[in-house]
């Protein structure tokens, strides 16, 4: 089977007439649907909705973008100073996103959206300049094309190191074959930022899919037979050097049920760890109701410890998907703090002194400014 031709050719169909089977339903923002077109509506594929994850000033990157709803959608999000860059292998989808793009500006107030054509699993290939390539070269010889795919990405990669703040998906990944995933993940991870975000949703499964299954080119490329075991999703984010996976949308009812198989949409979210570890005086404090929690790191916060975390964790934590979980106590003059954090260091309460006490990621409530003590 070959898995990229094959699902080329299903989504290609899906871009010029409306393939139901290939949705599930999801509750999108209907303030974000509002000023996008009817067609590009009707013709979205998905299982989940990761816009909700963007957030102000974030470059966002959409892995399988098709028609551009998610892409459009983010626009909204990211505010002046945002950027959002859609990535897709068929020419179809790409057309039907890039159909309504001056129009979206209008409405946008900007030129805020990006598509190009690539494949998910090598984000530095730029396969519109590699057609163009092709296209002047009268020879296709196979190491020619190698050896300026390899120049290509060294020196203009389609997505750049470190560039990127968060990567999203919709029920894309597990297209894509298996021979390919843990290139896709690590090209995931190549292009984040330190501290950099993920939220994808997709369709997973909750036992292992047999091969016969994976061998249906009707069931893989209609996000069934190529979907990752549920425990695996995660798994294979943390094996890529991703820290805080978490699951965040999790589907009570099965989308389908195939020979006893159940698959259904979950969301996955994880970040990239930043690796400071100066010590700028940041503290956090384990709520519970558990013992305690142990982080991707190793890092162990016991209910009730201070616990000395670098600016960049402190951050994390704040903005992850556990922060109601914690206090925090950010330092007054962080840039007066000196020194190196050792993992799992217990903070003195002396070295807080004077200093506010927040939960969450606002932090900046009137009841947590103002304490109603009596």
């Amino acid at each position: 089977m070959n898995t990229e031709s094959n699902v080329s050719e299903r989504y290609a169909e899906g871009a010029i007439e409306v393939q139901e089977s290939l949705c599930c339903p999801v509750d999108y923002d209907a303030a974000l649907l509002k000023i996008l077109p009817k067609e590009i509506i009707d013709k979205d594929y998905g299982c989940g909705d990761p816009s909700r994850y963007v957030r102000e000033g974030d470059t966002v990157l959409d892995l399988g973008s098709g028609g551009g709803k998610i892409c459009y959608m983010a626009a909204q999000l990211v505010g002046e100073k945002g950027l959002v860059i859609g990535i897709d292998m068929t020419d179809e989808m790409l057309a039907l996103a890039r159909k309504y793009q001056h129009e979206m500006a209008q409405k946008l107030g900007g030129d805020k959206v990006q598509f190009h054509k690539g494949y998910i699993q090598d984000l530095a290939l730029d396969l519109a300049a590699r057609e163009a390539y092709l296209a002047s070269n009268d020879s296709q010889d196979e190491e020619a094309v190698s050896e300026w795919e390899k120049q290509q990405k060294q020196t203009n990669p389609l997505i750049n190191d470190s560039s990127v703040d968060i990567v999203v998906s919709n029920c894309v990944l597990n297209l894509v074959d298996e021979k390919h995933r843990t290139q896709m993940i690590a090209e995931i991870f190549r292009v984040l930022k330190p501290g950099g975000r993920v939220a994808i949703s997709d369709i997973v499964s909750d036992e292992i899919v047999p091969q016969h299954l994976k061998e249906d080119t009707h069931l893989w490329s209609g996000c069934i037979s190529g979907a990752f075991q549920e425990q695996q999703f995660a798994q294979v984010f943390l094996d890529a050097g991703f820290a805080d996976v978490s699951y965040d949308k999790w589907d009570e009812a099965p989308w389908q049920t195939v020979e006893g198989i159940e698959f259904r949409s979950v969301t996955v979210l994880a970040s990239k760890p930043d690796t400071g570890n100066e010590d700028k005086g940041h503290t956090v404090i384990y709520r519970g109701p558990f013992a305690e929690l142990k982080n991707d790191q190793g890092l162990v916060f016991s209910r009730g410890a201070r616990v000395a975390v670098s600016r960049e964790e402190f951050s994390q934590l704040q903005n992850g998907p556990a922060n109601e979980s914690f206090l925090f106590i950010a330092a007054e003059d962080a840039a007066t703090n000196d020194g190196y954090l050792d993992i799992n260091r217990v903070r003195v309460a002396a070295e807080n002194k004077g200093q506010r006490h927040f939960s969450g990621s606002a932090g900046s409530t009137s009841e947590n400014k103002n304490s109603g003590c009596c």
